[in-house]
């Protein structure tokens, strides 16, 4: 994004904030969502095939990637869902795939991204419904690339970390088949009603709308259910938001019976996205997470 648009999108969403409070780091977090579309491609590691642009509906948002390791053999399979704001994004982008494909592809698991219908043409729900058609494809088809479809984590970052979360906090989708666990990648809308009943950015009125209704329906707190599967909800403490959204879903989902970690980094918005992949206690920690799952998990993390 060019710099003399985003501060003009910045003074626009910002005008009815109070003056109080980490301003320039929930402009950094807008701004890392806002360029995420626009990050360059990457190079792929040896040995590693891409299966690009895979249709799991007509429209052409509609579309996955499949990173394959040389060797898949009833591989285990991490699902990603790029962030950007619920309107911009990008499977593709560097930010989003670069470390992840690196890191785990070596190790003998297929990274799925995937993209889906964006702001002003889909609403979050309708989001929400083409990340798990997505899902429900990828797990009809990964037995075909030496993937195991019952070996599925699920993990989205910003937009993308609220839309897993939704779907790991709401009955399985039809045609689903439960997956082991979910990484939610700094969400500041786990509880969607505290958020828009409190001064916020005003770019939210026009995500979530003002029927308190729908609030609760995309609401991954809302929605959340006795018995859910896994999630670890990594967030970046230099924010304002996001950490205390991930800890009052914890608190809620742990009093239900469900497993959820919060797990704080000292990384911005964009960083925690990024980073995750390269060698560090950072991804270490995700790892861990990852490897409590699932035997095969952890024979290949740890």
């Amino acid at each position: 994004m060019k710099p003399y648009i985003f501060l003009a999108l910045a003074l626009m969403l910002t005008s009815n904030m109070p003056a109080a409070g980490p301003l320039r780091d929930r402009l950094a977090a807008m701004r890392s969502e806002m360029e995420e579309e626009g990050a360059a491609p990457f190079a792929l590691p040896d040995g590693v095939r891409l299966l690009a642009d895979q249709p799991y509906g007509e429209h052409r948002q509609q579309r996955y990637d499949v990173y394959l390791p040389a060797k898949a053999d009833h591989a285990p399979v991490i699902f990603m869902v790029h962030g950007g704001a619920w309107r911009t994004g990008d499977k593709a982008s560097a930010a989003v795939v670069q470390n992840k494909v690196r890191r785990w592809t070596a190790r003998g698991i297929i990274v799925v991204s995937v993209n889906y219908r964006l702001l002003p043409g889909a609403d979050v729900a309708a989001q929400a419904a083409d990340v798990a058609t997505a899902l429900a494809a990828v797990q009809g088809k990964a037995a075909g690339w030496g993937g195991d479809r019952a070996r599925f984590v699920l993990m989205g970052h910003s937009a993308g970390a609220h839309l897993v979360a939704l779907l790991a906090s709401a009955p399985v989708p039809a045609g689903v088949t439960p997956w082991l666990g979910t990484v939610a990648l700094d969400s500041a809308a786990m509880d969607v009603p505290a958020l828009m009943s409190q001064r916020h950015f005003p770019f939210y009125d026009a995500v979530f709308g003002s029927d308190a209704a729908y609030w609760r329906a995309v609401s991954p707190l809302a929605q959340l259910k006795a018995g859910g599967m896994p999630l670890l909800a990594v967030c970046s403490s230099r924010r304002q938001d996001s950490c205390p959204q991930a800890e009052a879903y914890a608190a809620r989902a742990n009093a239900l019976g469900m497993r959820v970690q919060v797990l704080p980094q000292n990384l911005s918005h964009r960083e925690i996205n990024q980073t995750l992949g390269q060698a560090g206690a950072y991804t270490s920690a995700v790892e861990t997470f990852l490897a409590s799952l699932d035997a095969v998990f952890a024979a290949k993390l740890l």
